[in-house]
């Protein structure tokens, strides 16, 4: 890999990658859920095992995805509408909607998951276990460092 000569090559080479894994490479992976779907019905998957008693807020999905209200209920109500999850209240529903995963849910996750293990289980044996942990690392405190600097061009734009 060559080096790059400046911040502006640096920035097209890393949005070019993460719009090529966002879109390309990682679609033909996923194939009956749009990414999005997929990483939400995965975390409400999770957070029901984990013990939250089946159930997972809608707030809890638009944060983990960070998607507005409505975005999320749109995102939801799809996978509600390929029975993939149910979307139910408490009482009068001031508490928020919860989501929980169907067996038809919990199926479709096992036939995907089953799939990214083994195409991710090449990838890591190719490129090496700590090769990827390191990346991975390295992916999320760039994260952390551009949310801080987005944040900070927001408050700034807000004075």
């Amino acid at each position: 890999m060559s080096e790059f000569r400046n911040i502006e090559e640096l920035a097209h080479e890393l949005t070019y990658h993460r719009y090529l894994l966002n879109q390309s490479q990682a679609r033909g992976l996923i194939r009956e859920l749009s990414i999005p779907q997929y990483i939400a019905l995965q975390y409400v998957s999770r957070a029901v095992q984990g013990g939250d008693a089946g159930r997972v807020y809608l707030r809890d999905v638009a944060r983990e995805l960070r998607l507005s209200i409505p975005q999320a209920s749109r995102m939801v109500g799809s996978l509600r509408d390929k029975g993939l999850v149910t979307w139910s209240h408490d009482g009068d529903g001031s508490e928020g909607t919860y989501l929980s995963v169907t067996p038809t849910g919990l199926a479709l996750m096992e036939r995907q998951d089953a799939s990214l293990k083994e195409f991710y289980g090449r990838v890591v044996e190719k490129f090496g276990r700590e090769n990827m942990a390191q990346l991975l690392r390295l992916m999320v405190q760039l994260e952390q460092v551009m949310d801080g600097e987005l944040k900070e061009e927001g408050e700034d734009a807000d004075e």
